[in-house]
């Protein structure tokens, strides 16, 4: 396992929407194993009209570099993602722990079953899956807070 590194959580902010953008498809990518085929425009479009309007996004920085970030709402996390090469530092598990401390006292989600790294993640802090779709594409889980 590699060292922690510390982060410093700040809420979300405009100025960042390019980078975090290109943070979560990176990262998405790497965990899937597919290229996206939206063009970056429209996934900022969909992360302030969709994302932002419903969830509380925490950044996680690492000294000035964006280093990961989390959407989540009382009662679900829609979006958790770590910058590739950062993974297994304490990022997500700092990102999630923030979500579980303003949830409702349960949170579920949505990973790909074939991101299988996100899986133990997850798994490593305490979600059971709740259902598999069977595609086996995706999966939901959740967890008590």
């Amino acid at each position: 396992m590699n060292a922690r590194t510390p982060v410093d959580l700040r809420p979300y902010r405009d100025e960042h929407l390019r980078e975090l953008v290109r943070l979560w498809r990176e990262a998405f990518e790497g965990g899937v194993g597919i290229v996206d085929p939206h063009p970056i425009a429209e996934q900022e479009h969909y992360f302030q009209a969709t994302v932002l309007p419903h969830h509380d996004v925490q950044l996680a920085f690492a000294g000035d570099r964006l280093a990961g970030f989390v959407a989540a709402s009382r009662e679900s996390v829609a979006q958790l993602h770590v910058r590739v090469g950062l993974q297994r530092r304490g990022i997500g598990s700092t990102l999630l722990a923030w979500a579980q401390a303003q949830s409702g006292g349960s949170l579920w989600l949505y990973t790909f079953a074939r991101n299988v790294i996100a899986c133990r993640f997850y798994e490593r802090h305490g979600v059971v899956a709740s259902s598999r779709w069977r595609t086996a594409s995706s999966r939901t889980g959740s967890w008590p807070t």
